[in-house]
């Protein structure tokens, strides 16, 4: 036995009980209704001239209804008699090249054939002018050259900065359209000052070009489209706060102030962009961004499929496996690193042969007196919360809370020979 073993062979993990949570499930169920009911606003339809060649932005996040919210916009703007045209706006994703950044797209749904028009794919940036402290601001060249720019993004709170502004429209006009050097651009001077650089790269880049309109979607707790609004330069600076502020309310979440084990099944890109959304989690890459528990060691176990062995993210958490370690592409893992400035995520977790050790490892360190009475939570991910798994410990609580409710009882967690959990 090794000496990790030794140290770990008496650590108990807890029992657990499933506990289904409840949070809005209201989502818009006729999206393309819904949608087109936005676009034919009169301060809108006036805009489009028949003949015009308008470029719509379209971004590497998987949002909910994407193809038929982009294929939507397409033909309203095609029944005016305009030639719209997509452009993938992802920043450096889809490793950095036009062929890649069109792969992201159709891997999302998102082709000529789904949205009925052209992709025009390119990483060739135009400089359209500087911040007052020095940062360029690009935009997309065949995004330069079109007569109109529309951009369709889900507004949501970000995972490394807090203001007005986050994720959303702007941030798809001043990184998504930026491609690789927008992206390097607006994150060179750090997560710090984020807040202030993204709104005021998207104001020059709406000054500069004939941006049209935003198609910004909220989404419930659920990943679906719970609000879509359809938004003028004027209003994308005046509204985007608000969706802001809702995106934040429907956001699901962990009910509970302190953890003492947090314990998570997968990570990975597909999930979020931080492999785990920290607003969930509660720990951030970066110290501008606050929210969510307060948890004593964090646990990861393996990576997604989807994710293609990018962990970023595994850096946040305490422990992790072997197994996860193994599937890892360290050169992916690190260039996200290396384009957001942020690195920690993209560090090795300490790293255990499997499951009951990461798990035991996680308990040994939570820093109480009687481990069979640690606060522990399971999740699959950060996007599945509706059922979790609790220790006993935490069963009086859940007993008490609205939003959570006890629907199993107590068991042991089950390990193969390996260790590892089946």
């Amino acid at each position: 036995m090794g000496i990790l073993q030794e140290l770990l062979k008496d650590i108990p993990v807890p029992k657990m009980a499933k506990v289904k949570v409840k949070f809005d499930d209201t989502q818009i169920d006729d999206l393309e209704q819904a949608l087109m009911k936005e676009l034919q606003q009169e301060s809108i339809e006036k805009l489009i001239q028949p003949g015009m060649e308008i470029a719509i932005a379209v971004g590497s996040r998987g949002l909910d209804r994407l193809v038929e919210t982009t294929a939507t916009t397409v033909k309203f703007l095609k029944d005016l008699g305009a030639k719209p045209f997509i452009v993938p706006s992802m920043g450096s994703h889809g490793g950095a090249t036009a062929e890649g950044q069109r792969a992201v797209l159709e891997h999302l749904g998102v082709t000529e054939e789904s949205a009925g028009c052209e992709i025009r794919s390119t990483m060739e940036v135009v400089k359209l002018d500087e911040l007052p402290n020095g940062l360029p601001v690009y935009i997309d060249k065949f995004a330069s050259q079109a007569d109109g720019i529309v951009v369709i993004n889900r507004v949501k709170p970000h995972t490394a900065f807090r203001g007005p502004v986050e994720s959303g429209i702007m941030k798809m006009l001043s990184i998504g359209l930026g491609k690789q050097k927008g992206a390097e651009a607006c994150h060179q001077m750090g997560f710090k000052y984020m807040a202030e650089n993204v709104p005021a790269m998207a104001k020059v880049i709406m000054e500069k070009t004939p941006v049209l309109f935003g198609v910004a979607t909220v989404e419930n707790a659920f990943d679906r489209v719970a609000v879509i609004e359809v938004h003028t330069p004027e209003e994308i600076i005046e509204k985007e706060p608000a969706l802001q502020k809702k995106a934040k309310e429907l956001l699901p979440k962990l009910f509970f102030e302190q953890l003492e084990v947090l314990v998570i099944d997968e990570i990975g890109k597909n999930i979020s962009g931080d492999g785990m959304d920290p607003n969930i989690t509660g720990r951030y890459p970066t110290p501008y961004a606050s929210g969510g528990p307060e948890v004593n060691k964090m646990v990861v176990l393996d990576v997604t499929p989807q994710s293609e062995g990018n962990a970023n993210g595994v850096g946040t958490a305490d422990f992790t496996t072997q197994r996860l370690v193994d599937k890892m592409d360290k050169e992916g893992t690190y260039a996200n690193g290396l384009t957001s400035t942020v690195v920690s995520p993209t560090k090795i977790a300490t790293t255990l042969p499997n499951d009951r050790e990461t798990i035991q490892a996680a308990v040994k360190t939570s820093n109480v007196l009687d481990f069979t009475t640690v606060k522990m939570v399971r999740i699959k991910n950060t996007l599945k919360l509706s059922e979790i798994e609790v220790s006993e410990s935490l069963l009086e609580y859940i007993a008490q809370h609205p939003n959570m409710e006890q629907i199993s009882d107590l068991y042991e967690l089950g390990f193969d020979e390996k260790g590892n959990l089946f």
